[in-house]
């Protein structure tokens, strides 16, 4: 993607990976297509009328959130437990201010926690039983756990526990009836998704949200929620969103790297996402993606794999919509 400058500007993502020409039914790609479009003009909108770039992440992941179709809220993946475990996190460039949730079971909107957290504690991160605790303490939108299920993600579970010769534990109870949940693509193991602003003050912000992998154990945490990772946002240099293999994404700090080549070594929004995750990402072994957006309002993406779910729009412009890799 080239860099875009504009007053103001947002990018969001719904995951990258295995997503190639031929491999989505028609139905499925429309319906993707314009879930992105729905979101990025949702987003779009907050910033038109003078919203700020954090209002307008938290705004667009929200949607992410409730549309099935993206692992992340109710359309998460299962752990081998079968539970829906989620993680998001979001970052105020303005101020270095940051929240994040992991583990959370009961929030129909991580990333709102994710928000609660960062403006109505004292911490960064909480986890678990205790991000769900601290849920409950503020009202933040409580759900029962069925809120999550969708019978698309259950079956992925089930071939998953099959493949590896580990059990499946009893089906829970509540399976969503949207019939858009039947239109998810399982992109493999990179489902999260995350939009990045800069509103009209230069300010910018991102945030992040997913369901994490499928069948996954042991109270496994990705990249999401940890900030310089898969979400960071300042507004001396960029705000970055990424999906992939979150292992490698801690290990590069991919996303506290872009920023920082921005910063310190002076390079652009779009060539410094090239130098982390064509170069350093792909070195390493790791694929997945990002978005960026600078306070100078340029937008940029970057990924390694077949495709990436994405969208952008800027004051003034039409959304841009991609799939593929090599839609635009």
């Amino acid at each position: 993607m080239s860099e875009t400058s504009a007053r103001w500007a947002i990018a969001i993502h719904g995951g990258a990976g295995v997503i190639a020409p031929g491999q989505l039914k028609p139905e499925q790609e429309a319906a993707y297509r314009a879930s992105l479009e729905r979101i990025i003009r949702a987003g779009g909108e907050v910033l038109a009328r003078g919203g700020s770039a954090l209002d307008a992440v938290e705004a667009a992941v929200r949607l992410l959130e409730d549309d099935p179709l993206y692992n992340a809220g109710r359309g998460a993946v299962f752990t081998a437990e079968g539970r829906n475990e989620l993680d998001a996190a979001i970052m105020d460039g303005r101020t270095l201010d940051a929240g994040a949730v992991a583990g959370v079971t009961r929030a129909a909107h991580p990333i709102t926690l994710a928000r609660a957290v960062m403006e109505r504690s004292d911490h960064v991160m909480l986890m678990g039983s205790g991000a769900d605790a601290f849920a409950e303490s503020l009202g933040v939108e409580p759900v029962d756990p069925g809120h999550f299920f969708t019978e698309r993600r259950w079956k992925s579970l089930v071939r998953s526990l099959e493949a590896q010769g580990l059990p499946v534990p009893p089906r829970p109870p509540g399976a969503s009836q949207d019939p858009r949940a039947e239109l998810a693509h399982d992109e493999g193991k990179h489902g999260t998704v995350g939009a990045v602003a800069v509103d009209i003050h230069g300010h910018v912000a991102a945030a992040t949200s997913t369901g994490g992998m499928t069948a996954k154990r042991w109270g496994r945490i990705g990249d999401s929620p940890v900030i310089g990772a898969g979400t960071y946002a300042s507004d001396q240099a960029c705000a970055i969103s990424a999906t992939g293999s979150g292992e490698f994404f801690i290990r590069l700090a991919v996303a506290h790297e872009i920023a920082a080549l921005v910063r310190h070594k002076g390079l652009s929004l779009q060539a410094a996402a090239d130098a982390v995750v064509q170069d350093q990402l792909t070195a390493l072994g790791g694929d997945g993606g990002v978005i960026a957006a600078g306070p100078d309002g340029a937008l940029a993406w970057s990924f390694n794999t077949s495709g990436m779910y994405r969208a952008r729009l800027a004051a003034g412009g039409a959304p841009v919509i991609g799939v593929y890799k090599d839609d635009f």
